[in-house]
């Protein structure tokens, strides 16, 4: 599931990861992936160990755990600490599919991942390019948000990043762990938990929301990993 999340972050908390990037540290971004994904990246990210990547990634959790909307689409069990990357000067990233387990906090720890996101940190207008381009069974999509706006997709996706051939694409990227592994089921659960939520606002009979809402905890009980 391909899914536009807006607004996650405020043009008001923007404005300080900006700030905060724009005079960072960065370091070549092959540093962070193995040896096929260094073949076609190109970009900057800040280091894993930078205590600025820990302190904004806080601001982006945070963020994220008050947003029921990605709480619907992700059911997230475990997610990777963001990270951030710049891309600029023809920076690109060619087609790949990201890995499948990825250490966890760096204490041993791992995580499966399920979805991927990208949370967009400027605006379209500042740069050109750098269109995050998803390939599934119904063609490729391409994806430019507008700043503080998140795209989830599934890590099992054949994707890269345009070239930016003016201006710099900051973003932060991370992935989730899903408390349900399958993408075509969580698709189904994000649509039957819609359509609940929708119900419910329209003041529809009480007694088939109820009925509906169990087959929703019913299902994911079903297919929850924990």
């Amino acid at each position: 599931m391909l899914l536009h999340i807006p607004a996650v972050l405020s043009s008001e908390q923007v404005v300080p990861l900006r700030a905060a990037l724009d005079t960072a540290d960065w370091v070549d971004g092959r540093e962070t992936v193995g040896a096929q994904g260094a073949k076609v990246k190109r970009n900057r990210q800040l280091p894993d160990a930078s205590p600025l990547r820990r302190q904004l990634g806080r601001v982006v959790l945070d963020a994220l755990a008050k947003h029921p909307l990605y709480h619907a689409a992700a059911l997230p069990l475990r997610t990777l600490a963001p990270r951030f990357n710049r891309y600029e000067g023809g920076g690109e990233y060619g087609f790949h599919v990201d890995g499948a387990v990825m250490a966890l906090n760096g204490e041993g720890a791992q995580i499966r991942s399920d979805v991927s996101c990208t949370l967009f940190l400027n605006d379209p207008h500042e740069y050109d390019g750098g269109e995050l381009i998803v390939s599934d069974t119904y063609g490729e999509h391409e994806v430019k948000l507008p700043a503080g706006d998140l795209i989830v997709y599934p890590s099992s996706s054949l994707h890269r990043v345009a070239p930016v051939t003016r201006g710099a694409r900051i973003a932060s990227f991370f992935w989730v762990q899903s408390l349900v592994r399958d993408d075509s089921r969580r698709r189904l659960l994000f649509e039957l938990d819609g359509s609940i939520q929708a119900l419910t606002a329209s003041g529809a009979d009480a007694t088939a929301v109820l009925q509906l809402t169990g087959i929703y905890h019913n299902l994911l009980r079903q297919w929850a990993e924990t």
